[in-house]
């Protein structure tokens, strides 16, 4: 639903290829003209192949599509690219809806996660903008885009208490391998170097404070 939703996708194919999956992308994006060549070009920076229609096209028909030719060409790992941003259009996200229910019937368990793609800058609008995905398609986890300073970290805490959704993978750039999996522990011992950083540090040689100078002597 964020910007960057189509190049988190060739990122995580990227990823998982490297990894030795068998990985294919479908291009159910079928809304935005420019995102089925978007996705092409990432599935070709990936090495890995890209089943697509034509724009304007029915996106749970491509999904149908992609799953089942996937299937039967034995890849391990499907990326479906949808829709996403316009959450208040309605036919928008009842056809989100039928991609999911097309992958439930496609595949044992599918869709096995469904990932929200957020822009950590955005804040508070992205999240109300979420619950109505998370409503709709059953999301399971977030991929945090731009989140290359811990300074952006609040997202993070906000996702969980907003949405109870755990932070699954973490943009920090945009090159195709600045993508990895979210690690806690790596994550709050950022946060807590980067305080102690920001902390004013006392001078090396601070100088001594004087006495106080004595009474003045008074005669009676």
């Amino acid at each position: 639903m964020a910007p960057g939703k189509t190049t988190s996708v060739g990122k995580l194919a990227h990823y998982y290829r490297n990894k030795g999956r068998k990985v294919v992308l479908v291009a159910a994006d079928t809304f935005r003209a420019a995102a089925i060549d978007q996705l092409r070009i990432w599935a070709e920076r990936a090495g890995v192949p890209l089943i697509a229609g034509q724009p304007g096209g029915d996106p749970a028909a491509m999904a149908y599509d992609g799953l089942r030719a996937s299937r039967g060409r034995g890849y391990d790992l499907i990326f479906v690219d949808t829709a996403g941003r316009l959450h208040t259009k309605f036919n928008l996200m009842r056809e989100l809806e039928k991609v999911y229910s097309v992958c439930q019937k496609s595949a044992h368990k599918a869709p096995h996660e469904v990932l929200l793609v957020l822009d950590a800058p955005t804040g508070q609008n992205a999240l109300t903008q979420a619950k109505k995905f998370k409503e709709a398609v059953h999301v399971t986890g977030v991929v945090l885009t731009k989140l290359d300073s811990t300074a952006k970290g609040g997202m993070v805490f906000a996702i969980y208490r907003e949405l109870g959704l755990p932070v699954r993978f973490i943009g920090t750039g945009e090159k195709i391998e600045n993508i990895a999996p979210f690690d806690a522990d790596a994550f709050i011992d950022g946060l807590f170097n980067q305080s102690e950083q920001n902390e004013p540090t006392e001078q090396a040689n601070p100088a001594p404070i004087a006495p106080p100078a004595p009474a003045p002597h008074t005669h009676p």
